[in-house]
């Protein structure tokens, strides 16, 4: 069914909402729906927020029992996908998640009962896995812009440099504990912390828009938390395979936009030429080196996660985890 205008108080109260932003998905938006059933025991409201699919998958996934598709108007990127999305639904809780993930069973269920241990969380995220099993880093602290340029810089042919190990906290055992941010591919949303920031900023049409998210919920009083007993796979970025160089300028254009806000005003307007001719020269490397554009490899102890090597932390522990930086965003997949 496509209904672009659906009253949102018939999924509030106890009715769970999934938001994915779709921009022609494939199959894998089947497997996220397949999956999604075991997810969690509740009733589940699944809307499609499209940013202009040419595929047909979103209308033949709108043909299931709960599913509905509504149309953003446009290609508003994947923060602007989530909105809508959002905006549809009255549902105190809100999955915000990419159509290429694959749900462990239980999985939501877990992030809820996360949630009722963190009555000041905000936003709650999974442990991602990769398609090849590695973990990726999804719980990170903010970035500061020593730490993120020396990511940026030595990252991708230097994993292990002091800069990445700082933000990116993959030598520690995973646990439950806050984050500065969380990977937007697959976040729980309380309604109320994420209205209160007013969502995801347009401005980031793609990358970085969950690093600005994390970082406003904080600044508001919220907790960003990490659940990595609760678990999904990302299995693509659809959008970047299909144009890695759009997607490039993407990130980079993301990055300025974080940064120069960061270091605004007349005082800081050398420190923003560096980092524009910065983000530049990367930029450019980017496109001609893949290396670079992949960035920083996997390193530390914790590239694999198997069953009962997760343990949970709490609110005491957790609150007191060390900061560190970030430069990368993840692939949000479908969005353009």
């Amino acid at each position: 069914m496509t209904d672009a205008t659906f009253d949102k108080d018939t999924v509030a109260g106890d009715t769970l909402t999934v938001v994915a932003v779709t921009f022609s998905p494939g199959s894998s938006l089947t497997s996220f729906l397949d999956s999604l059933a075991l997810a969690t025991d509740r009733e589940v409201e699944v809307l499609l927020a499209d940013n202009g699919s040419s595929d047909g998958a979103p209308e033949a996934a709108a043909r299931r029992p709960g599913v509905r598709l509504i149309s953003t108007g446009g290609n508003l990127g994947y923060g602007g996908g989530v909105n809508a999305g959002v905006a549809a639904t009255g549902a105190e809780w809100v999955v915000a998640a990419n159509p290429d993930v694959v749900w462990d069973p239980g999985s939501i269920d877990v992030l809820l009962a996360a949630a009722e241990r963190w009555p000041r969380a905000g936003a709650l995220g999974p442990l991602i896995r990769q398609p090849d099993g590695g973990v990726y880093p999804s719980a990170r602290a903010l970035p500061t812009l020593g730490r993120g340029i020396g990511h940026a810089v030595f990252g991708w042919f230097w994993p292990g440099n002091p800069w990445s190990t700082r933000y990116r906290r993959e030598n520690e055992q995973p646990a439950e504990r806050t984050a500065g941010w969380l990977s937007g591919s697959c976040l729980l949303l309380r309604r109320q912390a994420f209205e209160s920031v007013g969502g995801f900023d347009p401005a980031y049409f793609m990358y970085f828009e969950d690093v600005d998210l994390g970082e406003r919920l904080a600044d508001a009083g919220w907790l960003n938390v990490y659940v990595p007993s609760a678990a999904v796979t990302h299995t693509g970025a659809h959008a970047t395979s299909r144009n890695p160089s759009a997607m490039t300028s993407a990130h980079h254009r993301s990055a300025w936009l974080y940064f120069s806000r960061h270091y605004s005003g007349l005082r800081w307007l050398p420190l923003r030429l560096v980092i524009r001719l910065g983000l530049a020269v990367r930029e450019q490397l980017s496109l001609r080196i893949a290396g670079v554009s992949a960035g920083a490899r996997p390193h530390g102890k914790q590239r694999r996660r198997s069953d009962g090597e997760v343990r949970t932390g709490n609110a005491a522990s957790a609150a007191s985890a060390a900061s560190g930086d970030n430069a990368v965003s993840a692939d949000k997949g479908d969005v353009g």
